[in-house]
């Protein structure tokens, strides 16, 4: 940018590579901070750092924790037979905010996608294979995204769990709460006909 100071340069162009952040959001993330006192913008600065440090993968499900089991695993109340699996960290938040899962979970931390040059092993899939197979799961739950890659995904999933003794579904997709059927797509529909209940 030439007329602009190298650090607010480089902040901007680091903001820039996050998911969903283009140049404008980065540059008004940038000069928000700028304007912040020097104290919250070093908080922030140690906050993200800190990001990192103490996070594993719980050995169950994979969610990120920092104990040696993630909260949902440790819980006595929740019922380990029920498995839903998950893309990110993000959807089983989503999930959990819905409060109406009682289960556990499985993260998979993506999903199949050659275009970006994630395969199968760049995913938690063997692992979930191996939850599968020391037993105690009826049914694995698939709550991957409608998208291309999350149907590639879900299709590799049950091909490796049919031939163990549990039961594979799928969430219900179809017209959100508030939704018109006039805008819906002919998919959005049929998914809708498919994953129809009786009251």
């Amino acid at each position: 940018m030439g007329f602009i100071p190298k650090n607010i340069e480089k902040t901007i162009e680091e903001f820039s590579k996050l998911p969903g952040i283009g140049q404008k959001s980065a540059a008004r993330l940038t000069f928000y901070l700028l304007r912040k006192k020097k104290q919250d913008v070093e908080q922030f600065g140690d906050t993200v750092r800190q990001l990192k440090e103490g996070l594993n993968y719980c050995p169950n499900c994979q969610n990120m924790t920092t104990e040696e089991m993630c909260g949902i695993c440790q819980n006595p109340d929740r019922d380990p037979s029920v498995v839903c699996v998950v893309e990110e960290m993000l959807d089983l938040i989503a999930l959990e905010k819905a409060n109406d899962f009682k289960g556990h979970y499985h993260v998979l931390h993506g999903v199949i996608s050659p275009v970006d040059g994630v395969g199968p092993d760049e995913l938690k899939i063997a692992e979930l294979t191996e939850r599968v197979k020391k037993g105690g799961i009826k049914e694995v739950i698939l709550a991957l995204n409608p998208s291309l890659e999350g149907e590639a995904t879900a299709a590799y999933i049950i091909r490796y769990l049919k031939p163990y003794d549990l039961k594979i579904t799928r969430i219900a997709r179809g017209i959100p709460v508030g939704g018109d059927l006039e805008y819906a797509d002919s998919q959005t529909l049929k998914r809708a006909f498919e994953g129809r209940m009786e009251y």
